[in-house]
């Protein structure tokens, strides 16, 4: 069995924490489209490879793969879900903008 590292959860937790107050060290964007959509692939890429991730494990662990515990499988499967459910919200955020500044009068 698997054990949990949990350094490097902790680690992975707080720089997520921080990502999502605006905190991260990352590259600054001034504002320019491109930068946006950039950012946006980036994190759709990340959601989508969470997800292989998932399902690659989940598929070891069904065909009796000795290195991969249940304990492993379920937590990529969590991560993969709410990596997802946040993009969902971040998506239905966008639309509901995208809506609201359609319907200004100009």
């Amino acid at each position: 069995m698997n054990d949990i590292d949990t350094s490097q959860l902790l680690t992975q937790m707080r720089a997520m924490a921080a990502a999502a107050q605006g905190q991260e060290a990352g590259p600054q964007t001034n504002g320019v489209a491109g930068d946006f959509g950039a950012l946006l692939k980036q994190s759709i890429d990340g959601v989508n490879g969470l997800q292989k991730d998932s399902k690659r494990l989940g598929e070891a662990f069904l065909l009796g793969d000795s290195s991969v515990g249940l304990v492993d499988v379920m937590v990529a499967k969590q991560k993969a879900s709410i990596a997802f459910e946040a993009t969902m919200q971040v998506r239905n955020k966008l639309v509901s903008a995208y809506k609201e500044i359609m319907a200004m009068q100009v």
